[in-house]
C-alpha cells in the first residue's frame, strides 16, 4: 500500500518507521530544513535522535503530491492542527482513505476528532481513528505493540486494521469510534494525575485506585457521548491509561511528576519540547463533564491545578475527604 503520513513529530516518524516494513510509506512535514536534515543524517535528531530511518523511507515537502499519489493517509500532528490538515485534504480531486492517531478534544468546540472530520471532509471518503497504548520510541524500535483501529465503516476498519497489522503492530478493528477517541483523550487527564499522585509520594495503593477511579470516569463520560463500555476495558481505554499512567516515557505523566516539584506550566512545557494533549484536554473535558452532569472529581481536579492555580496538596487532600459511595450504582 502507498502511506502518507503527515507529521514528523514522534508518532508520525515512529509509525512510518513501523509500516515502511511493510509498505511504500511518504513521511510529510512543514519544516524543509527538519528534512532536509533527516534525509542527510537518516535520523529525526529532535523527536527520535536513537532511531535510524529506514533507507526506503521518503521524505517530503510537498503536501500536494504526497497527497495525490497515496492510497491512505494518516494524519499525525496534534488536535489543535487537525482542522487545518483537513482542510487540505478536502480540496483533493478525489477522495482517499484517512487515519488520525491524534488525542483529545478540539479547544473551544470540544468536539472529537471524528466530529471535525465529518464537519470538514466531503463525501467519499472513508475514515477512522487509530489509538491505543503506544509510547512512539518502543514502536520505533520495533518492540511489540498492540492498537485499536475504529471507524463507523466497519468493512473500512477490517481492511485497514487487516492491510497495516504486521507481528510488531498488531491492530483490531472496531466500530466504537466515541468509545476509542475517549478513551485516548481523557487518559492523558488521569496521566497528568497519576504523575502528582507519584510525584507526592502517596504509593502504589493510591496509584492503583487513581487508576481504577479514573477508568470509571473516563467510562461515564465515554457512554454520556455514545460510546459502548466494552471498549473502554480494551486497548484504548484500560490498556492506553495504564500505560501512560504509569511508564516514564509519558510526557502527560511528567507534566504532574514536575508540578509537584512547584515548576511553573509554561515552563514545564517548554522543557518538555513535545505536545502534552492532556494539559489542553482537560479544559474541554471539564467543561463537557458540568454541561452533561458527568461527576469526574480527578478530572475537576487536575483542571483546578492547573488553570484554578489550586496547590496539588490542597487538591489531593479534597479528594481523599470526599464522602464515601458505592462503587456501582446498579447495586
Amino acid at each position: 500500500m502507498n502511506i502518507t503520513i503527515i507529521g514528523a513529530g514522534a508518532w508520525g516518524t515512529a509509525l512510518a518507521i513501523s509500516l515502511a516494513t511493510h509498505h511504500r510509506v511518504t513521511l510529510w512535514a512543514r519544516d524543509a530544513a527538519q528534512l532536509e536534515a533527516m534525509r542527510i543524517t537518516r535520523y529525526n535528531q529532535h523527536y527520535l535522535p536513537e532511531t535510524l530511518l529506514p533507507a526506503n523511507l521518503e521524505l517530503s515537502a510537498d503536501f500536494a503530491a504526497v497527497v495525490a499519489a497515496a492510497e491512505l493517509v494518516i494524519i499525525a500532528v496534534p488536535t489543535a492542527a487537525l482542522r487545518s490538515i483537513l482542510h487540505q485534504l478536502a480540496q483533493l480531486p478525489r477522495p482517499v482513505n484517512v487515519l488520525w492517531v491524534c488525542k483529545g478534544f478540539e479547544a473551544e468546540t470540544a468536539k472529537l476528532p471524528h466530529q471535525v472530520v465529518a464537519e470538514i471532509l466531503p463525501e467519499g471518503f472513508h475514515y477512522g481513528v487509530l489509538s491505543g497504548p503506544s509510547f512512539a520510541q518502543e514502536v520505533a524500535r520495533g518492540l511489540p505493540t498492540a492498537l485499536t483501529l475504529a471507524s463507523a465503516d466497519v468493512g473500512f476498519a477490517r481492511r485497514t486494521a487487516q492491510a497495516l497489522h504486521h507481528a510488531r503492530l498488531r491492530i483490531y478493528a472496531s466500530s466504537d469510534v466515541v468509545g476509542v477517541e475517549v478513551g485516548g483523550a481523557v487518559k492523558n487527564v488521569m496521566a497528568i494525575a497519576a504523575g502528582i499522585c507519584d510525584g507526592m509520594g502517596l504509593g502504589l495503593n493510591a496509584r492503583a485506585a487513581l487508576l481504577t477511579r479514573g477508568l470509571a470516569e473516563i467510562t461515564r463520560l465515554g457512554l454520556k457521548l455514545g460510546g459502548r463500555s466494552e471498549t473502554f476495558s480494551g486497548l484504548s481505554g484500560v490498556g492506553d491509561l495504564i500505560l501512560t499512567c504509569t511508564g516514564d516515557l509519558s510526557r502527560n505523566r511528567q507534566v504532574g511528576l514536575r508540578l509537584v516539584q512547584q515548576q511553573d506550566l509554561a515552563e514545564i512545557l517548554r522543557g518538555l519540547g513535545h505536545v502534552a494533549e492532556g494539559v489542553y484536554s482537560v479544559r474541554e473535558v471539564h467543561h463537557l463533564a458540568q454541561n452533561l452532569g458527568v461527576a469526574m472529581p480527578i478530572c475537576e481536579s487536575v483542571y483546578r491545578i492547573l488553570y484554578e492555580n489550586i496547590s496539588a496538596e490542597e487538591m489531593v487532600t479534597m479528594l481523599l475527604n470526599r464522602a464515601p459511595n458505592l462503587e456501582f450504582n446498579s447495586i
